[in-house]
C-alpha cells in the first residue's frame, strides 16, 4: 500500500499540471432552457455542445434538473450550439461572441420527440452488428443473438474469434484460452464457467472483443479481453423487462431474469435478478489399444443459481455523480458420474468409479465510482472501489467397485475463500480538440485460502515400498498485490489518429502450502516430496510448509496508429505487451479433479508468460454493410502449457500438470463481415484461421507389456497447431412480426500436446415473432439440427489412445421476453471502468 500512495502523491502533481488550459482567452457565455414541446416541460440532462463551424468540439455541458444549461470559456467569433438528446431530434444554431456581445441567451429550445431513434434506444435491435474501433471490436446484441440460446455460453459461439468448449465451459479467444472475461469493466471471482453459464443472453446489450488493449487496460490476457457490456435502464419513471427459457434435450434447463428501474429527480434505482436451473448429461469413451482396455464416462450436472443486483445512481448536480451498486450471487450444484474401464483382453478385470460432487458457493461485490466532470467537456476525474468474496464448499464421494478395484473409496473435502479489493483512479483532459490526455492508478489486492481433508490413502513418500498412509490435510494461502500506474496520449492530425501509452506494474506474490501428516510419518528423508528449487521446504513436527514468494517490477508500452483516407476506408496498425499471470488452477498442488486413470494438479512456482503482439487491421464500409480483415502476430515468453507425467506409483495413470517452457510465436488471419443484400435478408459471416507453436514436457512408456520405472522416457515435445474456423448468422424477415434464421459453424481439425481433434460442425435454426406492439417476443429455436457435435480426438501422449465426448447439444428452446414501462428521458451514465467510451451499461453484475 505504501507503493500505492507514493504513485497516488506523483499521479496528484500530474493532474494539476495537466489540467492547466494553454488556450487563448475565452470571453463568451450561452445560456438556454430545454424544454419537450409536446409536454411542454424541462428535459434534465441534456447534452450541449459548442463547435468549430466544421465540427470540432470546443466546450460543452449538460442541462440541469430544470432543464437550464450555462456554458462558459466560448471563444471570440462563430460558433455553433448542438443540443442532443436521445429520442429528440438535434437541434442547431449558430452565434458569434464579440466583446461587446459577450453573453447569448439562447431562451427557450424546443425539441421535438424522433420516433425512430426512440424505438432504437428502448426496443432491442432486430439484427446484431459489429463495429471495429480504435482498440476493439464491439458487437451489438440484437433479437437474433439473444434469442438463439438462453445464456451468455450460448451465444459466444456465434461470434467471430470466440470459443466456448460446450463440455468444461472454457472461453477462447483467438484460439487460446488465456483471456481474461470482465462484466461491464470489472473482474469477478466467480469462476467463468460458471459465470457465462449464469447470465442471460437477454442481459446484454454488447460484447466487446479487445485483442491488443491499450495500456489503460490491465495486461493480463494473451489474447485479450472479452467485455460483457449488460443493459441498465436509465429512463424516467418505473421501466422494466422481464424473459422466461426453457431448453431440452434429455433434461430440462430453465432460465428467467427481470430487471427494474426507477428514476425520478436526482436518484435512479435499479434492480436485476436472474435464475437458472439447468440439468446436463455428457458421456464418452477412451480406448487405449496398448492395453487393450476402454474407459466409459456418464455424468450428470444438475445446478441451480440465483444473481441478485441492486444499485442507486445519485446525480448531486451536473458535474457530480455518486453509484452504489451490490451484487449477491447463489450457486448450488451436483456431479454425479460413473467411469467404468473394461479390459478386453482379460474377462476377469473390471472396475467402476462412482463420483459424486456437490458445490456450494456464494459470491458478493460491493462497488462504489463518484465522478466529477469539469467545466471543459470530456474533462473529469473518476474514483472507484470495488470489493467482491468468493466462498465455495465442495464434497467430493470416490468409490471403487469391481474385482480389482484401484483404490479404496475415499472422500475430499474442499473449502475455498478468495477476495479482491481494485480500487481505481482515473484522469482524463481533453488538451484541445485533437489531443486527449489519460492518467490513472491502480491498487488490485488479490488473496486466496483453499484447504483440503480427505481419509484417502496414498503412497507413503517418506517410505515408498511400506504400507499406505492416510492423505495429508492440505491448507494452500495465495496472495498477490499489484500496483499499477498508466499514461495515454492521443492526438489526431487530419486523416490520422495516433494514440501512445503506457503502464507499469509492481507485483508482490506469495504462496504458502501447508501438508499435515499422522503422527509419526514424516523423515528426514524429502526427496519425493518437493525438489523444485524456487520453493522453499521446511519440516515443522509433523507438518510439511512450502513456500513460494515472486516479486517484479514490468512495464506494458502500447501504440496504435489509424488512417481514415475517406468516409468507407480505415486501417489501423497497434502493438501491445501483455502478460499471463497462473491461474489459480495452475498453481494450486491440491488436486483439481481425478478419474482412474488421470489425475490433475498445479504447479506452485509457475512463473508468467509474457507477450508482444501486434496487429493489423482493414475496414470497409459497403453501404450495405462492412468488411473487416485482420492479421497478428505474437511472440510469447516463458510459454506456461501442460506437462505429463507418469505416475510412479501407477504406472498405468498420468499425473496432468503445468510447467513454463522456451519462448515461442502465433499468427493469426481474421475476415468478418455484415451485409443487407435485401431488405428481407441480412448475414454476418466470420473466418479466422490460427497458428500457434506450443511446447511442453510428457512422459511416455517404451513398452506397455509389463512395464516398470525404468521404461520411463521423457520427451520435450513441439507441436504446431493450425485451427481455422467459418460461422455464418443469417436473418430471414418473413413479415413485420416473423423473422427466421439459421446459423452455421464449421471448426478444423486442431492439435494440443496431448490430442489431436477432430473437425466440429453444427447448424442451428430458429423463428421469433414481435408481440404487443413490439414490446414482447417469442422464439423457438432447433439447435444442432443434425446431432453433429462431438468432441472427437486420438493421441500418442504418453499412450496411443482415441475416443469422443458428447454433451446434449441437439436440443430445442423456447423463450419469451416482455418490456414494460414507457419513460422516455435517460439520465447520464456513468463511466465503465477500463472502456474508452461512456455507456449507460450494467445489469446483473
Amino acid at each position: 500500500m505504501r507503493n500505492f500512495l507514493l504513485i497516488l502523491a506523483l499521479f496528484t502533481g500530474l493532474t494539476a499540471f495537466s489540467a492547466e488550459d494553454p488556450t487563448a482567452e475565452k470571453i463568451g457565455r450561452i445560456t438556454g432552457t430545454v424544454i419537450d414541446k409536446n409536454l411542454n416541460e424541462p428535459i434534465p440532462y441534456v447534452t450541449v455542445a459548442v463547435q468549430t463551424l466544421s465540427g470540432e468540439i470546443i466546450t460543452g455541458g449538460v442541462t440541469d434538473d430544470k432543464g437550464r444549461f450555462n456554458i462558459k470559456d466560448i471563444p471570440e467569433g462563430k460558433s455553433r450550439v448542438n443540443i442532443q438528446y436521445i429520442g429528440y431530434k438535434t437541434y442547431t444554431a449558430d452565434i458569434e461572441i464579440s466583446r461587446g456581445s459577450r453573453n447569448v441567451d439562447l431562451g427557450n429550445i424546443m425539441l421535438e420527440e424522433d420516433v425512430e431513434a426512440l424505438d432504437e434506444v428502448t426496443v432491442t435491435a432486430e439484427r446484431t452488428t459489429i463495429q471495429q474501433k480504435l482498440d476493439r471490436k464491439v458487437i451489438t446484441v440484437g433479437k437474433d443473438l439473444t434469442t438463439s440460446g438462453p445464456t451468455a455460453a450460448d451465444i459466444m459461439n456465434n461470434l467471430p474469434s470466440v470459443s466456448v468448449d460446450q463440455q468444461t465451459g472454457v472461453l477462447s479467444l483467438r484460439g487460446n484460452s488465456n483471456v481474461r472475461v470482465m462484466v461491464d469493466g470489472k473482474l469477478t471471482n466467480v469462476p467463468i464457467a460458471q459465470l457465462l453459464r449464469q447470465i442471460p443472453s437477454t442481459s446484454i446489450k454488447q460484447i466487446e472483443l479487445i485483442t491488443n488493449p491499450s495500456a489503460k487496460y490491465n495486461p493480463e490476457g494473451m489474447s485479450g479481453i472479452v467485455n460483457i457490456i449488460l443493459h441498465k435502464n436509465l429512463n424516467i419513471g418505473f421501466n422494466g423487462n422481464a424473459s422466461v427459457a426453457l431448453t431440452y434435450e434429455e433434461q430440462p434447463k430453465f432460465n428467467s431474469s427481470i430487471d427494474m428501474n426507477y428514476r425520478n429527480g436526482k436518484f435512479n434505482f435499479y434492480t436485476n435478478w436472474g435464475h437458472n436451473t439447468s440439468k446436463n448429461e455428457n458421456f464418452g469413451n477412451v480406448f487405449r489399444p496398448g492395453d487393450n482396455t476402454e474407459q466409459f464416462f456418464e455424468f450428470l450436472d444438475d445446478s441451480q443459481s440465483n444473481l441478485i443486483k441492486f444499485g442507486v445512481d445519485f446525480y448531486l448536480n451536473d458535474k457530480n455523480t455518486i453509484s452504489v451498486f451490490t451484487n449477491q450471487n447463489f450457486f448450488n450444484g451436483a456431479t454425479d458420474g460413473t467411469t467404468d474401464i473394461v479390459d478386453y483382453g482379460d474377462d476377469s478385470f473390471s472396475e467402476s468409479q462412482l463420483f459424486l460432487q456437490e458445490s456450494d458457493n456464494t459470491s458478493q461485490q460491493y462497488n462504489f465510482n463518484y465522478k466529477l466532470d469539469f467545466a471543459k467537456q470530456g474533462h473529469n476525474i473518476e474514483l472507484e472501489a470495488d470489493y467482491n468474496t468468493f466462498d465455495n464448499d465442495e464434497d467430493a464421494d470416490f468409490d471403487f467397485v469391481g474385482n480389482n478395484p484401484s483404490s479404496p473409496n475415499y472422500n475430499d473435502f474442499v473449502g475455498t475463500e478468495r477476495d479482491r479489493l481494485t480500487i481505481n483512479l482515473d484522469y482524463v483532459n481533453p488538451l484541445s480538440e485533437t489531443t486527449k490526455l489519460e492518467l490513472g492508478l491502480e491498487a488490485r489486492l488479490f488473496n486466496s485460502e483453499i484447504d483440503r481433508t480427505s481419509n484417502q490413502f496414498l503412497v507413503n513418500p517418506f517410505d515408498v515400498t511400506g504400507p499406505f498412509v492416510e492423505s495429508p490435510n492440505t491448507d494452500f494461502d495465495y496472495s498477490r498485490d499489484i500496483y499499477s500506474a498508466y499514461v495515454t496520449f492521443g492526438k489526431s492530425w487530419g486523416k490520422f489518429s495516433v494514440q501512445v501509452g503506457a503502464r507499469g506494474e509492481m507485483v508482490e506474490v506469495n504462496a504458502d502450502t501447508k501438508e499435515s501428516y499422522e503422527p509419526g510419518i514424516i523423515t528426514d528423508d524429502l526427496s519425493n516430496i518437493d525438489t523444485d528449487p524456487e520453493v522453499t521446504v521446511v519440516v515443522d513436527g509433523d507438518n510439511i510448509l512450502k513456500n513460494f514468494t515472486n516479486d517484479y517490477f514490468q512495464l506494458y508500452p502500447s501504440a496504435f496508429v489509424t488512417y481514415t483516407p475517406t468516409e468507407k476506408n480505415q486501417f489501423q496498425l497497434s502493438y501491445s505487451r501483455r502478460v499471463d499471470r497462473p491461474g489459480l488452477e495452475q498453481i494450486n498442488p491440491i488436486r483439481e479433479w481425478s478419474t482412474p486413470r488421470i489425475s490433475s494438479f498445479g504447479k506452485t512456482s509457475l512463473i508468467p508468460q509474457f507477450t508482444n503482439s501486434i496487429e493489423a487491421n482493414y475496414t470497409r464500409n459497403l453501404g450495405k454493410g462492412s468488411l473487416t480483415g485482420g492479421v497478428f502476430y505474437r511472440i510469447i515468453e516463458d510459454e506456461i502449457n501442460r506437462a505429463l507425467f507418469v505416475d510412479r506409483t501407477d504406472l498405468n495413470k498420468v499425473i496432468l500438470t503445468y510447467d513454463n517452457f522456451e519462448n515461442t510465436s502465433a499468427y493469426g488471419v481474421e475476415l468478418s463481415s455484415n451485409y443487407r443484400p435485401t431488405k428481407w435478408w441480412n448475414f454476418s459471416a466470420s473466418f479466422d484461421l490460427y497458428n500457434q507453436t506450443q511446447k511442453g514436457i510428457s512422459e511416455r512408456l517404451a513398452t506397455q507389456d509389463n512395464p516398470t520405472v525404468d521404461d520411463i522416457i521423457s520427451d520435450n515435445f513441439e507441436v504446431d497447431n493450425v485451427q481455422w474456423n467459418v460461422r455464418m448468422f443469417n436473418n430471414f424477415r418473413v413479415t413485420k412480426a416473423l423473422t427466421l434464421s439459421a446459423f452455421g459453424f464449421y471448426r478444423g481439425e486442431s492439435r494440443t500436446l496431448q490430442f489431436t481433434i477432430e473437425p466440429m460442425y453444427f447448424v442451428n435454426v430458429g423463428a421469433r415473432v414481435s408481440l404487443w406492439e413490439g414490446r414482447g417476443t417469442f422464439s423457438l429455436n432447433y439447435n444442432d439440427i443434425f446431432d453433429t457435435m462431438q468432441f472427437g480426438f486420438e493421441g500418442e501422449l504418453p499412450y496411443v489412445q482415441t475416443g469422443a465426448f458428447n454433451w446434449e447439444s441437439n436440443t430445442v428452446n423456447v423463450s419469451l421476453a416482455y418490456r414494460f414501462g414507457g419513460g422516455k428521458y435517460r439520465a447520464k451514465s456513468r463511466k465503465r471502468r477500463d472502456n474508452d467510451e461512456k455507456s449507460g451499461s450494467g445489469g446483473i453484475f
